[in-house]
């Protein structure tokens, strides 16, 4: 899976709202642990791993394990200055999940959940950057619902263009909207 996405601010700025503990606590997650190239993390109630490559500031690349049985996951994150103030990220996740995890949910949990991290970040880098009580709120709300129902149709369609089974696209494309919207 590849996202990618321009963001209204610097390379450096964008590097440490990625790598900072203090900055990824308020769009993403509190993390704890080494972070440093070697070093493992964990972020709080969802993935840890170690710390494969950090390039400072264009590369950084992680394993992402969750779970006890979480398959082979990294996820690289690709920084490229684009003009002033402008700086593109490309966030590749490769995964082989367990066998009920695939059958369940398909290759759009990863890109759903990725999808609604990315509009995090943008928020934080724009300036709004919620508490946890506000987070949870919203992905409660009329808004979220429509993003987490258009990215789990997108992903279900790139799905369903890599030539998997109808069947098996709509349920888990079903599976994985149920999921985030139930939060």
């Amino acid at each position: 899976m590849l996202l990618r996405r321009t963001y209204a601010t610097g390379i450096d700025d964008l590097w440490d709202a990625l790598t900072s503990a203090d900055r990824l606590s308020r769009w993403f997650l509190p993390v704890t642990g080494e972070l440093r190239q070697g070093g493992r993390y964990q972020l709080e109630g969802n993935a840890g791993g170690e710390i494969l490559d950090c390039a400072a500031p264009a590369r950084l690349r992680l394993t992402w394990s969750v779970g006890l049985e979480p398959g082979f996951s990294e996820v690289t994150f690709r920084l490229t200055p684009a003009g002033p103030h402008r700086t593109v990220l490309e966030l590749a996740h490769e995964a082989v999940p367990t066998g009920a995890f695939r059958t369940r949910y398909g290759p759009a949990a990863a890109g759903v959940g990725w999808d609604l991290t990315l509009l995090r970040l943008a928020r934080h880098l724009a300036g709004a950057t919620l508490s946890p009580d506000e987070a949870a709120a919203w992905q409660t709300s009329a808004e979220a619902r429509t993003v987490i129902t258009r990215s789990g149709e997108s992903w279900g369609a790139a799905y369903a263009a890599s030539g998997a089974d109808e069947a098996a696209v709509v349920s888990t494309t079903e599976a994985t909207i149920a999921f985030y919207r139930e939060g």
